[in-house]
């Protein structure tokens, strides 16, 4: 039978990573780890921001930003997973599916263009170092954080209208530990070429433009490194942006696995599987790898923590 949305009795089951239950306690005591370190960690990125006045530039403002969009994309789906663990139910309502699909996108758009604002500060930093205090004044570092926003909850309401559109059975088995946007349209039971067809191309224009101004912003950064004469300069230059380069690696790197996973054989599980990886465990490393590698957080947190950060 099939039952139309607005009655509001459709539910999806959400399957998770295993559905061997002396995995169960594994997997979520796994979870929840990571889910704590990646909030702990990024509050603390957060906190170093804020209470250092010598960290109150665009780039720490932007990475500040980044950190809190890190804990709500993580929050949009590891809290119902332990939850749906812990209650040992797999039942997410239909409005909650809902919900979730929407702040999803909103965060995971957000982290996207975030990392190309960045990308765009060390740019003028590095390439245009003597106009970079004009350049990204706080009235512009603002207006891009809020653009940055806007586009990606407009993108989210997009889809959110079109799944509105679909009809599904009372009952619908997802192959993932959240709701997935491609899972859950390719669950539907009316036609879904038209929502397909959004999907495409929203990835190929907000996927690829955010990429496409990451790379011209990198290869005019690294055509600027290569005119320093010394190599003393040339490695200052290159490690303001080491830290950021490597996080979008590790972010693109993901998503691009996700990706190639799903075109495998019992590609369900195996996107869920891949899909832990940018939904978890890139948000959970971003904060390390930035303080690793960067003397004024390290200082920052040390003065926080009382604890020196290796």
């Amino acid at each position: 039978m099939e039952a139309d949305n607005d009655t509001g009795i459709s539910e999806f089951l959400l399957l998770g990573l295993s559905e061997e239950p002396e995995l169960q306690p594994i997997i979520f005591g796994l979870f929840l780890c990571l889910y704590l370190i990646t909030v702990l960690g990024n509050l603390l990125i957060i906190l170093a921001v804020s209470s250092d006045s010598h960290l109150h530039t665009p780039m720490y403002f932007f990475l500040a930003t980044l950190s809190f969009a890190d804990i709500c994309f993580t929050s949009t789906t590891v809290p119902k997973m332990l939850w749906n663990i812990q209650t040992q139910s797999q039942v997410i309502t239909y409005a909650g599916c809902l919900t979730q699909i929407h702040f999803f996108i909103i965060f995971g758009a957000w982290d996207d263009f975030l990392l190309t604002v960045m990308a765009y500060d060390r740019f003028v930093a590095i390439c245009h170092p003597l106009h970079y205090t004009v350049i990204m004044n706080p009235r512009l570092c603002g207006l891009l954080v809020l653009v940055s926003w806007v586009i990606s909850v407009l993108n989210s309401l997009l889809h959110s209208l079109m799944v509105l559109r679909l009809s599904f059975h009372t009952k619908v088995e997802i192959p993932h530990f959240f709701c997935e946007l491609n899972q859950v349209v390719g669950q539907a039971c009316s036609d879904t070429f038209l929502n397909d067809m959004v999907m495409y191309f929203v990835i190929v224009l907000l996927g690829g433009a955010p990429l496409a101004g990451i790379l011209y912003s990198y290869s005019k950064i690294v055509s600027s490194i290569c005119r320093i004469s010394s190599a003393q300069g040339k490695y200052k230059a290159f490690s303001t942006c080491a830290s950021h380069l490597s996080v979008v690696s590790l972010f693109y790197c993901t998503i691009l696995g996700v990706y190639l996973s799903s075109a495998a054989p019992q590609s369900s599980h195996s996107s869920a599987v891949a899909s832990v990886m940018y939904t978890v465990v890139t948000p959970m490393l971003n904060p390390f790898i930035y303080s690793l590698r960067n003397r004024d957080i390290k200082r920052a947190l040390k003065r926080i923590t009382g604890i020196p950060v290796i």
